[in-house]
């Protein structure tokens, strides 16, 4: 049945609105579709009567974009802003109204709230009065000053977040002593300097994402989980992944596990002493060591002593808001220009195009709040190393890349044992049979919380849950001694992550110390620490961090 359309002289949201926004021929309940727009007249009239009476606290703004005095004290932008954000819920109720499956929702969810965001009236110079203001106590320097910050930007192919020259990697971020022990053309594996007289006998490798750099978990000493994982008495051995230029273009998923994953574990066997030993995947990189020890295990190997999984995704049913960008037309497209596919030459997926994806998974965070500040009012950005770090781009093997849409995003290979065959053996994550420990963050828009704890149901042997607040970069890096946010814990494991939240208890503070805790009690006996890097077969080459992390993409 087709929908009416609605619409009429004030322009009230319906069908119409939706087609003028790219999606024709959707549908929408007409009593639902009529109660929004109902909802929505008699708003838009209370506004416009308030307006039209002088009213001047009618037009209350909770949204931080209107926060400041110059839109509470001056009634055009602020009833502006008030008509904006009313329009702009019924746009969202409308999204959320149409009937069709949950991929094509999700799709114009997204796609609306783009939209949305876009169409602020803080977005523009001529709505913004804080912009305005500013423009006229500079007497027009700040206009010459944001032109001058969107042609730098421009240049660069990025909104820039962060002053970058504020930081240096190896002067004032990822400055953990320790050196490199081993490289290959993928990866340089760094060893850290003990803190501690005694350390655990079984090491910790850790294995961050390949799509990021690695000092995330090695920013400015203060926030920097390395360091206090080495105080702890723990020696730490960690991926730093080559930044790919044309002459990796073409490797593989398989590539990754064999010659990254697998011989980084190896390699840390090797120098240790241990036949087993801790192993720590974060995000795509937990994705990357599940795989290489399933394949190890199906090979009669067991490297691990404990898995440690930091928002990663194994079970990819609910990938949260980046299904949006997979289906098999864009899979087949990323195939033929990337991968490789029907005889084109693969390519690299360039670290700026992901950089710039994620920056509108959070459009109002990551764009239009900088868009604001240095386009229209001239501000240069302020020094924040995190902010650096997400700046830092990495590129990527196109069919790496290839691999994982289609096999993890689009398909949800890696669920159903033995679907695939990496490195030559068929991969079934219930081989991992050993002590696990998974995060997951309650905010997390990459690697939703709930999709985090399915991976219960995978692995095997002693499993532990914990959920942290914040999403899923602030979550993670979380110290101690900062005292902030909360984290739930429960000893269960029930079947639905909804019941596992029922029944937990939320605890303030960091979750390091409780993770610390499980991974000494796989750790070993303690003894004294080395007091040299390496081993006589892999002696240092460089301090860390390395040369590989330097790379710009």
């Amino acid at each position: 049945m087709t929908q009416p359309n609605g619409g009429g002289a004030f322009g009230m949201p319906g069908l119409d609105a939706l087609a003028s926004a790219g999606f024709s021929g959707v549908k929408i309940d007409p009593a639902q579709l009529t109660e929004i727009q109902q909802r929505f007249l008699r708003d838009f009239a209370d506004l416009w009567r308030a307006m039209a009476a002088g009213e001047q606290e009618a037009a209350p703004l909770s949204d931080r974009r209107f926060a400041g005095e110059a839109w509470r004290s001056n009634a055009p932008y602020r009833y502006a802003a008030a008509f904006y954000l009313l329009t702009a819920r019924a746009f969202g109720e409308l999204a959320d109204a149409v009937e069709a499956d949950a991929k094509t929702r999700q799709r114009i969810r997204f796609a609306v709230s783009q939209w949305i965001d876009a169409m602020s009236p803080a977005n523009f110079l001529a709505t913004n009065p804080e912009a305005q203001r500013r423009l006229l106590e500079s007497n027009g320097e700040s206009l010459r000053l944001g032109l001058r910050n969107m042609l730098d930007d421009l240049t660069r192919g990025k909104i820039s977040h962060t002053d970058e020259s504020a930081f240096e990697v190896g002067r004032n971020v990822a400055v953990t002593e320790g050196a490199v022990v081993y490289e290959n053309e993928y990866f340089q594996l760094l060893q850290y300097k003990p803190l501690t007289d005694k350390v655990h006998a079984r090491p910790l490798l850790m294995v961050p994402p390949c799509i990021n750099k690695f000092y995330i978990l090695d920013l400015q000493p203060d926030s920097s989980l390395v360091r206090h994982v080495v105080e702890q008495g723990h020696t730490v051995f960690l991926v730093s992944w080559r930044n790919p230029d044309a002459s990796m273009a073409g490797r593989t998923w398989d590539d990754y596990i064999e010659h990254a994953a697998i011989r980084a574990i190896d390699v840390v066997r090797e120098i240790s002493g241990q036949d087993r030993i801790n192993v720590l995947g974060f995000c795509v990189g937990g994705t990357i060591v599940s795989t290489a020890l399933a394949v190890m295990a199906a090979r009669g190997e067991r490297p691990a002593a404990s898995l440690t999984l930091l928002t990663t995704l194994l079970d990819f049913s609910d990938t949260g808001v980046l299904d949006v960008f997979v289906d098999e037309a864009h899979v087949k497209l990323r195939e033929a220009t990337l991968g490789g596919a029907a005889g084109a030459p693969p390519a690299l997926l360039r670290g700026v195009e992901l950089a710039n994806t994620f920056s509108f998974l959070r459009p109002n965070d990551l764009v239009w709040n900088y868009v604001v500040d240095s386009y229209l009012k001239g501000n240069s950005p302020v020094p924040f190393d995190l902010l650096f770090w997400n700046g830092d781009a990495t590129n990527l093997p196109g069919p790496w890349y290839c691999w994982y849409l289609r096999h993890t995003y689009l398909q949800n290979d890696l669920k159903v044992p033995n679907r695939l065959t990496v490195c030559g053996e068929p991969v079934d994550l219930g081989l991992i049979d050993v002590p696990t420990f998974i995060y997951g963050s309650r905010e997390d828009h990459i690697v939703p919380w709930t999709s985090a704890y399915a991976s219960t149901a995978l692995l095997s042997n002693e499993l532990r849950f914990v959920l942290g607040a914040s999403g899923h970069i602030a979550g993670v890096v979380n110290p101690p001694a900062k005292k902030k946010r909360s984290h739930w814990i429960n000893d269960d494991l029930p079947a639905t992550p909804n019941e596992w939240l029922a029944g937990a208890t939320e605890v303030p503070g960091s979750w390091w110390p409780v993770w610390l805790e499980w991974l000494s009690e796989h750790a070993g006996a303690l003894k004294a620490a080395p007091k040299r890097y390496g081993n006589k077969s892999y002696t240092p080459i460089e301090p860390a961090p390395g040369r590989y992390v330097k790379a710009k993409a």
